[in-house]
């Protein structure tokens, strides 16, 4: 993970994102704070309901920074889009699939430090290389209990969610939306990778035990400059709306539990450690609106993260982004915030 590129897209994302023509501000004398460690800056429905180069802008559900100031927005619906990192406009993009040419239920995205693409998907589950034409360049190992059952003990659609790669870049992290049936129902697994010398291929290496909360499972995470990990939970319930929390997480004294095979909270196992940053319904709503009943008008269905670099005073700068699961009661929404991080 580099630090420079992402720092030079910062500022160019925050000055974007608080154009009042592409953005809800508050008003004067509003507060952005959400918590003692997190402030919304601003919030862009710019992308909501638009299509590029005949392919519909939205379903998103991972972003990373990109080389040349760009933003690489992934759909679930096999697409990776380019964003420019100015205008947050698509500027271009590129069909995925699998070796057989099937479409991808694509969830996380990582990408490397040579420019190639670590895409997830919670099919099988499977994390693929892709070339930045979409050509794929290979596939990464997955431990079988990882597997949707019959061939594991995942639950479709509850498995590789989140990605991010720490930094240094020599460890690939993906998260697990929700439990392995076994395991107990509140924990779910952080599977690693290591890379090997200073080459593309990653091994499978120690595996981890995540608390979510209640109701919620993980839908991202993404690595801080100094080896902890950014956290999303999130949860829907009908006729209320989005839970969203943000958690700072630290796996760096977690138990190994590769071997284990039902996960339980218990003596021996010290689960990854986790503090909240903030309930993003606790956020100002910045004259946001909701196609549905939500908590917070702000809210939706948040699935990707990403740090785009350092804010003044230290703090973190992270770009946000609902998935509207290309449905009218909801939005694909660009958020833009300022998390401070606690010493660790």
């Amino acid at each position: 993970m580099r630090v420079a590129p992402p720092i030079a897209a910062a500022g160019l994302l925050a000055v974007t994102l608080l154009t009042p023509t592409a953005a809800g501000a508050a008003s004067g004398g509003t507060t952005h704070a959400c918590s003692a460690s997190v402030d919304v800056d601003a919030f862009s429905d710019a992308l909501d309901k638009t299509t590029f180069d005949g392919v519909y802008v939205g379903n998103l559900s991972a972003l990373a920074v990109d080389r040349g100031g760009r933003i690489a927005a992934l759909s679930d619906r096999s697409s990776l889009f380019s964003l420019d990192a100015r205008t947050l406009r698509p500027v271009g993009v590129v069909a995925l699939a699998d070796e057989s040419g099937a479409a991808l239920d694509s969830e996380g995205l990582v990408v490397d430090r040579d420019g190639t693409r670590l895409v997830t998907s919670e099919v099988e589950p499977s994390i693929r290389r892709y070339s930045r034409a979409g050509k794929i360049l290979g596939r990464l190992p997955v431990p079988d209990a990882l597997r949707v059952a019959p061939a594991g003990r995942a639950t479709t659609n509850l498995t590789f969610e989140g990605l991010t790669l720490e930094p240094g870049g020599r460890t690939l992290v993906a998260s697990m939306e929700g439990a392995l049936s076994g395991d107990d129902a509140d924990l779910v697994r952080f599977q690693t990778w290591r890379r090997q010398a200073y080459g593309r291929d990653f091994r499978l290496s120690a595996q981890y035990g995540y608390r979510v909360d209640s109701g919620l499972g993980v839908s991202d995470i993404t690595a801080t400059p100094d080896g902890r990990l950014l956290v999303l939970e999130r949860g829907f319930t009908a006729g209320v709306g989005n839970t969203i929390r943000l958690y700072l997480a630290d796996p760096r004294h977690a138990t190994d539990v590769s071997r284990t095979e039902h996960l339980t909270a218990g003596p021996g196992v010290r689960l990854i450690g986790k503090s909240l940053l903030a309930d993003l319904g606790d956020c100002p709503s910045l004259g946001a609106t909701a196609k549905q009943p939500q908590p917070n008008p702000l809210l939706d269905n948040i699935e990707g993260i990403t740090i785009t670099g350092r804010a003044r005073g230290g703090g973190l700068r992270l770009l946000l982004v609902s998935d509207d699961n290309q449905g009218s009661q909801q939005i694909t929404r660009l958020y833009s915030l300022t998390v401070r991080l606690p010493r660790g």
